[in-house]
């Protein structure tokens, strides 16, 4: 549990480095709404990660294990790419801003790829629920880092010094994941690259049957949608109200992300008692709703402890949708293919969160801010529509 706490916060340093941390950068800088929201594109490779995970089933380095060798590449290759954001300036060279942005997040999807699949390989039958609440505890304080800790750092030192500082904290887990176990007993890796791309998806859809499976992987891309919406535009919002970079960054990265780590641990308290099913249903409810407090403080305006009292809501919930949908997909995944099986499925998550929520910034620049957060709630209607077509609720207690 240890070893996956730490690769849980290696996994979570990147992400707000490359989107809201970003986000709060352009957005002193002068960079306009449309292209900060635009600019969520360049974290596709989220998305298609499934697309080389069977490599990191198939082959290992020569210098690791099969897992930590895939850990320890990514994560070198990941502390040059973020100390490179150092020489980045967004207002004068956008596209090199991309194209480094783009090369940061293939190494930390390669990366989450590595450690979604050492979590299930190294967690037994009854640890499911534990390794998956480490790992997003992990991943949780990770993001207080990079997201309180990062917009306050910037309100003293230049924000290509908290870059590369944060390039130097990713070089000091690298070493600290050499010290990890490689996971004992691992099934033999698929025996060629045919049977690596072929087999999982073909295991899959033998498990679930194909058109369960459809409507799975749908529910998948679709479950988080307007929670996609708000994260992509929560922090120009609270800039653009007024809030200073210090405002935000200790309530929305600190507090706000303690309340979704109290909010997993709930979550995961309440998955034990209830189903993973029925947690599903009511979790991805709660998750939709928290969207009005935003739409309420659209509405009032600049208001500090409403301000305060709208992010704890949005990620306590957001905290146990989280735990829900994290522990739905390690127990779709079979361990001999979970990298691909679990980056395919996390990747599709990606694909509501980065590809369909891209256009928010457009959409609150024509809508204006309290439309856009109705919207949001809108938004996460057609996931929770797809919950009976494969987890009806009255079928919950007996799968």
């Amino acid at each position: 549990m240890a070893a996956i706490l730490v690769l849980g916060f290696s996994s979570g340093l990147p992400l707000y480095l490359t989107s809201r941390t970003l986000q709060a950068w352009m957005t002193v800088v002068g960079v306009n709404l449309t292209a900060i929201g635009f600019f969520s594109l360049t974290s596709l490779p989220y998305s298609l990660k499934f697309l080389w995970s069977p490599v990191i089933d198939r082959f290992r380095f020569p210098f690791s294990g099969r897992r930590k060798g895939w850990l320890l590449a990514t994560q070198v290759a990941l502390a040059v790419s973020i100390a490179v954001m150092a020489i980045q300036r967004p207002a004068q060279a956008l596209p090199l801003l991309a194209l480094n942005t783009i090369a940061i997040v293939f190494f930390s999807a390669t990366q989450d790829a590595a450690v979604d699949a050492y979590t299930v390989d190294i967690c037994g039958p009854s640890e499911v629920g534990a390794g998956s609440g480490a790992k997003v505890l992990g991943y949780r304080v990770a993001m207080i880092v990079t997201g309180a800790g990062a917009l306050v750092l910037a309100d003293f030192l230049s924000w290509p010094a908290v870059y590369a500082i944060c390039g130097l904290v990713m070089l000091l887990l690298c070493i600290a994941s050499t010290r990890v176990p490689e996971p004992a007993n691992l099934d033999e890796p698929p025996a060629s690259m045919n049977e690596a791309v072929r087999l999982p998806l073909s295991d899959f859809f033998s498990r679930m049957g194909r058109r369960r499976g459809v409507w799975i992987l749908a529910f998948v891309v679709l479950y988080r949608l307007g929670d996609a919406m708000i994260n992509n535009m929560t922090t120009p919002f609270l800039l653009k109200l007024g809030f200073s970079q210090t405002d935000v960054g200790i309530v929305q990265g600190g507090v706000g992300l303690a309340a979704t780590i109290v909010g997993v641990l709930a979550g995961g308290a309440f998955l034990s008692r209830i189903g993973i099913n029925r947690s599903l249903w009511v979790f991805g409810f709660l998750q939709a709703a928290s969207n009005f407090a935003y739409l309420l403080l659209a509405a009032t305006g600049r208001n500090f402890p409403l301000m305060v009292a709208t992010i704890i809501i949005e990620n306590f919930c957001t905290g146990l949708g989280t735990a829900a949908l994290v522990g739905f997909l390690m127990l779709l995944c079979n361990p001999r293919f979970s990298a691909t099986q679990y980056a395919l499925l996390s990747s599709l998550v990606a694909v509501g969160r980065d590809v369909l929520a891209a256009p928010s910034g457009s959409i609150a620049l024509r809508t204006g801010w309290p439309l856009f957060f109705f919207l949001s709630v809108l938004a996460a209607v057609p996931g929770m529509a797809l919950l009976p077509l494969f987890a009806p609720w009255g079928a919950l207690d007996k799968e």
